[in-house]
């Protein structure tokens, strides 16, 4: 049975409140602050509500809530104020101090227990959904470490430290044909179909916990079997025909293979993200012999990469008002830039064309 504390210094007062609720809870009474704030460190793990005079000897009502927020029992037990302050103050007072609830005094019996079980019942909802949160954060951060352990582990093998200078090889490949295509339009057309290349190579950790997110067996053969963007490119492209343009030869390339396209560019992710993510298997060669490696590249317009890269960042700020409003601006905004790049592209067509 769950426990209240009632601290009144006027005798009847308690012994009504007393009568009231004894079978519902266990009762104990206090009739002064000092007296309170004993039972409250004796029976604070098990006590499901304090009900406070404000005027009471040794340490009034106002002192035992300060009290119990220094010792940090507020956040865990509701505290309830039945007083004969009418003055909105005392209220306001109560309530800046983090009080559940105030009554004023004469009260009705019925009001006073409905109030009582609404505090209580509101506090053990609110303790067990924090107490499932502390439970989940700290499975989180245990299954955070095991996952850190274990790729400290897939670090140290021979064999992964191969496999990871295979994907970096398939990455400068890669990087390399685009930077000849790059030079060949810079001679034959005066421009540069492409304006930077970021390479980037998945962290240890990451490759464990996708691999155990998807079921995957913890396996060097796993990874090269299951994973397709252990290694990755992103080429920012000036104009959305260089995307094509580019990807297209990339593909004919007669010892490169497509596994896989998506195009983001025609049709878009719903919350308006445009890139063209190519799969390739990309041959590295090797002392002993030619290899292929499975490489991710993704082909972005300087306009796509700018929206991208702010849409990551805000999309994981918490606790953010009108958040459904946020995602429809940012959904207009990725539509915007599309209309830009297509008429940055007008642009220079029509420039192309004047020059003859």
């Amino acid at each position: 049975m769950q426990r209240i504390i009632i601290a009144d210094d006027v005798e009847p007062n308690r012994e009504m409140l007393r009568n009231m609720l004894e079978g519902s809870y266990l009762v104990e009474t206090a009739e002064d602050g000092e007296e309170a704030l004993g039972k409250l460190g004796q029976y604070h793990r098990e006590t499901a509500a304090v009900l406070l005079d404000l005027k009471m000897p040794k340490a009034d009502g106002y002192a035992v809530i300060e009290e119990m927020k220094r010792r940090g029992w507020m956040q865990k037990i509701p505290v309830l104020v039945i007083s004969g302050e009418d003055a909105a103050a005392a209220e306001n007072r109560c309530f800046e101090l983090g009080a559940a609830d105030f009554v004023h005094k004469p009260f009705e019996s019925s009001v006073v227990k409905n109030r009582i079980k609404n505090a209580v019942d509101l506090f053990a909802g609110r303790n067990q959904l924090e107490q499932k949160v502390e439970e989940q954060a700290r499975a989180l951060k245990e299954r955070d470490r095991i996952i850190q352990l274990q790729a400290e582990k897939l670090r140290e093998g021979r064999a992964f430290g191969k496999l990871m200078m295979e994907y970096r090889s398939a990455i400068m490949e890669v990087e390399t044909r685009l930077k000849v295509l790059n030079d060949e339009f810079s001679i034959e057309y005066n421009r540069n179909p492409f304006e930077s290349i970021k390479s980037r190579l998945k962290s240890p950790a990451s490759i464990y916990e996708k691999l155990e997110r998807k079921g995957f067996p913890i396996s060097v053969e796993s990874i090269e079997e299951n994973l397709t963007d252990v290694a990755g490119l992103r080429v920012i492209c000036s104009f959305p025909d260089d995307i094509y343009r580019l990807a297209d030869l990339c593909i004919r390339q007669d010892d490169i293979s497509l596994i896989r396209k998506k195009d983001y560019i025609k049709y878009p992710k719903c919350n308006g993200y445009r890139s063209l993510h190519l799969i390739l298997s990309v041959p590295i060669f090797l002392s002993d012999r030619k290899k292929y490696v499975k490489v991710e590249v993704q082909f972005r317009t300087i306009a796509m990469d700018f929206w991208a890269s702010l849409e990551h960042k805000l999309k994981y700020k918490k606790d953010v008002d009108e958040a459904d409003g946020i995602v429809l601006q940012l959904k207009a905004c990725a539509d915007s830039i599309e209309e830009l790049d297509y008429q940055m592209q007008e642009i220079r067509d029509r420039i192309d064309e004047s020059r003859g």
